[in-house]
């Protein structure tokens, strides 16, 4: 633990916290603010039709990849995570979480719509695809070799090293509201997620489709009763999380570099924008422009941290004698926080909520891991050991300690993150390019569609045959 300690501290501290921030912030200046610019064209392009397929295809539809991208966001992060921050950098790490997910949205813009210009066709499910940084660095950089480097670092970051913190959360919650004894909690989750794993895309679409929207709205509402109850309290927190992030007496005890450190940290975690994780989910949509998508994905970022991560930081922080006690931490702090305001059946509904917000993030990271060990093997056997090996990590995390699950996910996930900004950052002109591409032809009043040799962007077989779907006027 004290290598993996000290490799999180270098990296965290030094180089993700920069990479993410200036990045963001190059991203946010080319695009011309595109992640303020376009909120209402992402909610158009949410409830927009699929274009028309061939007959016998089956394709993803762009909600579907959303719900899949938000099956993995909206999980552990929001709930356990913004609890960690919290504890270990107090209440000024919900600003920079916040701060994250502001520039993060242009980040996510970029690698999810270059996810999708190199996205490639699923040989074994006809109108399905598969794409994310393993397959836009290899076809945007021309380099194979990094490209395998980093389908091998995420097939085991995303399907199993995350699987076991979502494991880890849900075994807790469930522990500590119902007594259950963390194996058998274990066993139930492996066996639901061999179910779900083995029926391959489409059922990891269709449950998360039907899981995400219904979890998220209910935690929503059950947030706003809380707010609304105590809205006399939200000018105080509010000014508690902004001054905690700049206080002096924050800056003289070297809170401010904690906050920061933890914020980014479980900002990241949470809306994964920068990561590589979600363009895994972007590029299997059926989409006439990859802009679209891109667009799909950062209101992802949006609904995340802005909306459900800052529910949760006001229920933590508005039960200050919860949060004030130290005597919780992880998702036993949200529990003991929620139900001080609501009761104690709090317990019961943060250990439902938790299972249905991790276990769809279970099963969605296993997708990104199955697209990117496809990226480098195809053979069945190997994908039936990757799916074996899932349910191991499961049942791994449901048994260890809290802090070594993150400590391991954080690790890999600065490393992924690292190798992705960098790809992003040298591919963001192809990315730029394609937005140009949108804008000028919704200026037009069409329904934009993609032609990438009027763009000059090789590489993109996916798009050589014309999408039939002619363009039309559109309000």
């Amino acid at each position: 633990m004290f290598a993996v300690d000290f490799l999180n501290n270098i990296l965290w501290s030094y180089v993700v916290i920069f990479g993410l921030l200036g990045v963001g912030i190059y991203f946010t200046i080319q695009t011309g603010f595109v992640q303020f610019r376009y909120v209402i064209e992402m909610v158009r392009v949410a409830f927009e039709k699929s274009p028309i397929q061939q007959p016998g295809e089956k394709p993803i539809s762009s909600f579907k990849s959303f719900c899949i991208g938000s099956a993995t966001r909206i999980g552990t992060g929001n709930l356990a995570g913004v609890a960690v921050a919290v504890t270990l950098g107090g209440p000024g790490a919900v600003f920079w979480m916040w701060i994250v997910a502001l520039l993060g949205g242009a980040t996510s813009f970029i690698e999810s719509t270059l996810a999708q210009v190199y996205k490639t066709k699923d040989q074994d499910k006809p109108g399905a695809y598969r794409g994310g940084p393993a397959y836009y660095i290899t076809k945007g950089l021309n380099n194979k070799w990094l490209g395998i480097t980093v389908a091998i670092l995420s097939a085991f970051t995303f399907g199993l090293v995350f699987s076991s913190v979502q494991s880890n959360t849900i075994t807790a919650a469930f522990e500590s509201a119902f007594g259950l004894n963390t194996v058998v909690v274990g066993i139930i989750l492996v066996a639901l997620t061999g179910f779900i794993i083995y029926g391959g895309v489409h059922r990891i679409a269709n449950v998360t489709s039907a899981i995400v929207p219904f979890m998220a709205l209910f935690y929503i509402v059950v947030a706003l009763f809380v707010l609304i109850t105590n809205i006399q309290h939200f000018p105080a927190v509010i000014s508690l999380i902004v001054s905690s992030a700049f206080g002096l007496e924050q800056a003289i005890g070297g809170g401010i570099g904690a906050a920061i450190m933890h914020g980014v940290r479980r900002g990241l975690f949470s809306n994964e924008a920068g990561m590589g994780s979600t363009p895994n989910a972007a590029a299997t949509a059926h989409v006439s422009h990859p802009a679209k998508q891109g667009f799909m994905q950062t209101l992802g970022v949006y609904f995340d941290t802005l909306i459900v991560c800052t529910a949760t930081a006001f229920i933590i922080l508005v039960s200050t004698d919860v949060y004030m006690s130290g005597n919780y931490e992880g998702i036993n702090l949200l529990q003991a926080a929620l139900s001080s305001q609501i009761g104690e059946w709090a317990n019961t509904f943060i250990a439902i909520a938790i299972f249905l917000f991790a276990f769809s993030s279970i099963i969605g990271s296993y997708y990104y891991g199955e697209t990117n060990l496809q990226f480098f093997n195809k053979e069945k056997r190997f994908l039936h050991v990757y799916r074996f090996a899932t349910m191991v990590f499961v049942m791994i995390g449901s048994v260890v300690g809290l802090g070594f699950v993150w400590e391991i996910a954080d690790l890999f996930m600065a490393l992924t993150t690292i190798i992705n900004l960098t790809a992003i950052a040298l591919l963001g002109s192809v990315a730029f390019k394609v937005l140009r591409d949108y804008e000028v032809q919704r200026k037009r009043g069409l329904n934009p569609t993609f032609n990438p040799t009027k763009l000059d962007i090789k590489n993109t077989e996916s798009w050589d045959v014309k999408i039939e779907n002619e363009q039309q006027k559109v309000s």
